[in-house]
């Protein structure tokens, strides 16, 4: 469609300039005349000289330069075109929809696409989707291959008013001219990338290794191989070290540090750390294999960060257990290994030395709040009694606090409820246990390290003073503000771990029988009546327990199951199907069952007693959420599975809760990971 060219602008009052003057000297012809007649005739001559000039250039001539300023226009256009064609970097033009409309030379030549094809943006560069390309007028950035070379796509918004030129139209396309296209640009960073990742390469990741069981290990062997023991401990991991052109330097006896550059990271990872598993072939008559944990540090923003990265890579790698790997890369942390069982320190020096630890703290505060973990288990009731008992025998005030009671604590608890020997405000839900927090209040929390877990997490915020007593393997959250964390992954119960601190912490400290019945239930509990992660420390402390009146019978009467519950179990063990030949996986009903939760627990341990089954998982669903218990014997680390689910626990007991999720979803989320880990020889 054509249009009339206008004027316009400062060229449009540059040709009036003329017409504007003849009105000027029209003026100054008539004040002339006013003076002097005859003056004034003979300026009147040349005024309308002058009038028809400036009508004659704005009439007749106009036209003329309109002409040239067209043709000038469509030499600069034509101008502009070649220089976007022959430009040297690749332009393109697409529509809306990703299909190529235009493109330059240089476009061209490096895509080979065709200039009149229509070729699709997206069947190019398959990163480009429709759904990616900017909405609004924004740039946007896409990276991409094409052959062996990378790419950054740079995609900008155009929009083709009706005042675009003609060549607009002959090139794009009469029917393209007025909807939204985008402007495509690339850019070869190939060489940038290859530099960066050649910069990555060479960066300095600092790592530590540690011995995990260096006196027990030697302990088991003759004196006199003791040194050859670890001449050949010593020559695997500077041989380990060395093919990777690394440093490594013997700390202790038993800690090394070295340095490695990034680039060898990635071997290492893909090999899941095999110095883990090369060490444990020494043997030189030893009866106990050598066992190594290794922290990783990398990509800090200085050497000496990637060196505190490595000594809280270390730091996890033994809270979890030992014999394992964990490398910290910036924020995010991994793991590696950890299958083996951890052994059993014998030695209660620990022990003491965090009983001593707890009685200073709790000597300089007045009130003490005991939390355990969310749906509380008897092993974290009972141990929350023990620390009341510890906070007592101080003369300290002090309240559990406990937000939801399920059916297995029910019975104990009501023990303590309405009994003299107990103030009415011994246990607490965690919103009036925050009115009670002041300067002069410690919170001890036990039987979990995960802040999101706890059953009050707004108290680790508000208390200054915090104290974590655990069992479970550590994970990658954890409660990072305490002042004194007692994590030990090789007890079989927090209850265990309370009972040997009440030995050491104060001289003549009594415990009554109700309290004396929840700690032993709490360690009954966890090792499944003494058949699961069960050590000569576990029965000392049973039998300090029973010394101190805890009474079999009445444990094992408090914790009968009723007969709902009991069919529930039944139904959970009657469902379960046996996935990849060793892992029993089933689903507890929850419609007339309470704590559902608890007897999935409960189901999953009667499925270890199968022959060929190696782990049990078995999920219940409870108020739209999906918990999964998951049980081994001694083959399969359980809580690196339920790591992979967001959960953890400990090595051979272990769960985690799947929000927003169906019974079937989360089943086959837990198959996937078992697949993922069977591929990867985490199971073997």
């Amino acid at each position: 469609m054509k249009e009339k060219v206008k004027v316009k602008g400062q060229l449009g009052i540059y040709m009036q300039w003329p017409l504007l003057l003849s009105a000027l000297l029209i003026i100054a012809n008539l004040l002339i005349g006013a003076v002097d007649t005859v003056a004034g005739l003979v300026m009147c001559g040349f005024t309308v000289i002058y009038i028809l000039i400036a009508l004659w250039l704005y009439f007749y001539k106009r036209r003329r330069m309109m002409a040239g300023l067209v043709e000038f226009s469509a030499d600069y256009a034509w101008i502009q075109k070649q220089l976007l064609t022959e430009m040297n970097v690749p332009y393109a033009v697409a529509d809306e929809n990703g299909k190529i409309l235009w493109m330059n030379q240089e476009f061209h030549d490096l895509t080979g696409v065709e200039k009149n094809s229509r070729k699709s943006l997206m069947a190019v560069f398959p990163e480009v989707t429709k759904e990616s390309l900017p909405q609004q007028e924004e740039d946007i950035s896409i990276h991409s291959c094409l052959g062996e070379r990378n790419y950054r796509i740079d995609v900008k918004q155009v929009l083709v008013e009706e005042s675009s030129s003609r060549e607009a139209e002959e090139t794009l396309g009469a029917e393209n001219c007025h909807q939204k296209l985008f402007a495509v640009y690339l850019f070869d960073e190939t060489e940038i990338l290859k530099y960066k990742q050649e910069i990555t390469n060479q960066k300095m990741v600092a790592g530590l290794i540690y011995l995990d069981n260096y006196e027990e290990a030697l302990e088991s062997v003759e004196e006199v191989r003791r040194s050859l023991l670890m001449a050949l401990i010593d020559r695997k991991i500077s041989k380990y070290i060395a093919g990777m052109n690394g440093v490594v330097k013997k700390l202790e006896k038993d800690k090394y540090f070295f340095t490695i550059k990034q680039q060898y990271v990635a071997g290492i990872q893909e090999s899941r750390f095999s110095i883990l598993e090369d060490v444990k072939t020494v043997n030189i008559g030893n009866e106990m294999s050598v066992t190594l944990s290794i922290g990783l540090g990398m990509n800090g923003e200085t050497y000496s960060q990637n060196y505190d990265f490595a000594r809280m890579a270390i730091d996890m790698a033994l809270g979890r257990g030992g014999d394992q790997a964990v490398v910290k890369d910036g924020e995010k942390i991994l793991y590696y290994g950890g299958k083996s069982q951890q052994l059993e320190k014998t030695t209660r020096v620990k022990a003491r030395v965090k009983a001593h630890a707890l009685r200073e703290l709790l000597e300089t505060k007045d009130r003490l709040l005991i939390m355990g973990h969310q749906r509380a288990d008897i092993d974290s009731f009972g141990a929350a009694v023990g620390i009341y008992r510890i906070a007592t025998s101080l003369n300290k005030k002090a309240h559990i606090v406990i937000n939801e009671v399920t059916s297995s604590v029910r019975p104990m608890m009501d023990r303590f409820i309405g009994n003299g020997d107990y103030p009415d405000d011994l246990f607490l839900n965690g919103a009036r246990a925050a009115e009670l927090v002041d300067s002069n209040t410690i919170l001890v929390v036990v039987d979990v390290n995960r802040p999101s877990i706890a059953d009050a997490p707004e108290l680790l915020r508000m208390v200054k003073g915090i104290v974590v007593l655990d069992h479970h393997r550590q994970s990658s959250e954890i409660i990072d503000n305490a002042v004194l964390s007692y994590v030990e992954p090789y007890a079989s119960s927090t209850c265990e771990m309370v009972a040997e601190i009440l030995q050491y912490i104060a001289d003549g400290i009594k415990i009554k029988s109700a309290e004396a019945d929840a700690m032993y239930a709490g360690i009954v509990i966890d090792t499944n009546n003494f058949t699961n992660q069960t050590g000569v420390r576990t029965f000392e402390a049973a039998a300090y327990l029973r010394r101190s009146g805890a009474d079999i019978t009445r444990v094992r009467k408090l914790f009968r199951d009723d007969m709902a519950d009991y069919k529930a179990k039944a139904e959970a063990v009657r469902r379960a199907e046996v996935f990849e030949g060793a892992f029993a996986i089933s689903e507890c009903p929850s419609g007339d069952v309470t704590s559902p939760t608890i007897v999935a627990a409960q189901a999953a341990n009667e499925l270890l007693g199968i022959i060929g089954i190696k782990a049990s998982v078995v999920l219940a669903e409870y108020n739209g959420t999906v918990y999964i218990s998951a049980r081994s014997i001694d083959e399969v680390n359980v809580q690196v599975m339920m790591e992979q689910l967001g959960g953890g626990g400990h090595r051979t007991i272990a769960g985690a809760q799947l929000k927003g999720a169906t019974i079937e979803e989360a089943k086959e989320r837990v198959k996937v990971v078992i697949k993922e880990m069977l591929e990867k020889g985490d199971i073997s």
